[in-house]
C-alpha cells in the first residue's frame, strides 16, 4: 500500500469511528478533547459532529489554517506531557470524548509513547466516556471496543472508560 493509500484508510477509519461514537458521545456531559490538532481536520469535524459543545485541542506547535485553529481559551500548547497535567488541572476528568492522533513513523517511539500515553489521558477521561486513539493505549479502566463496521481491526482502538 502506497503512503497515500495508507493516509487516506486511516483518515476513512478515523472518521467512520468518530462518526459511529457520536450518538454515544452526545448522550454525555463534558467536553470533548482533541490531541494533536495537526493541520486541524479532525478538529474541523469535530465541531461539525458536535456544534456548541466545548472541544480543547492540544497542539505542540499550531500549523493549521486559520480556519481551523480553536480559540486560545480551548487550546493547551506545548509538549504533550506537560499540557495534559495541566489540563487535567484545569478541566478535571471530565471529558466525553479524547480523541489521539499523535505519533510519528517510527513504532518503537509510538509504542513508547503510547506507555505514558493512556495514563495521561485517564486524568481527563469521564468516566463512561469514550477514547479513541491510532495506537493501542493500555489503562486499567478502560475496556476496548470493537470497531465499528468496515473499519478493519487495529487501524483505530476504541475504549470506553469504566
Amino acid at each position: 500500500m502506497s503512503r497515500l493509500d495508507s493516509f487516506i484508510a486511516r483518515m476513512q477509519a478515523q472518521r467512520d469511528c468518530l462518526n459511529y461514537l457520536k450518538p454515544e458521545v452526545d448522550a454525555l456531559p463534558g467536553p470533548i478533547l482533541e490531541v494533536g490538532l495537526g493541520n486541524g481536520r479532525t478538529y474541523d469535524h469535530l465541531r461539525d459532529l458536535f456544534p456548541g459543545r466545548d472541544i480543547f485541542v492540544f497542539e505542540r506547535k499550531v500549523a493549521a489554517h486559520p480556519d481551523c485553529v480553536p480559540a486560545d481559551s480551548h487550546l493547551f500548547l506545548g509538549d504533550a506531557r506537560k499540557s495534559i497535567p495541566e489540563a487535567a488541572r484545569q478541566l478535571g476528568a471530565h471529558a466525553a470524548l479524547i480523541h489521539t492522533d499523535l505519533g510519528t513513523g517510527d513504532h518503537a517511539a509510538n509504542m513508547a509513547m503510547g506507555k505514558w500515553l493512556g495514563p495521561a489521558l485517564d486524568t481527563l477521561a469521564a468516566s463512561g466516556g469514550y477514547i479513541l486513539a491510532n495506537q493501542p493505549l493500555e489503562v486499567a479502566r478502560w475496556r476496548r471496543l470493537p470497531a465499528p463496521p468496515g473499519v478493519p481491526p487495529d487501524r483505530y482502538f476504541l475504549y470506553r472508560v469504566g
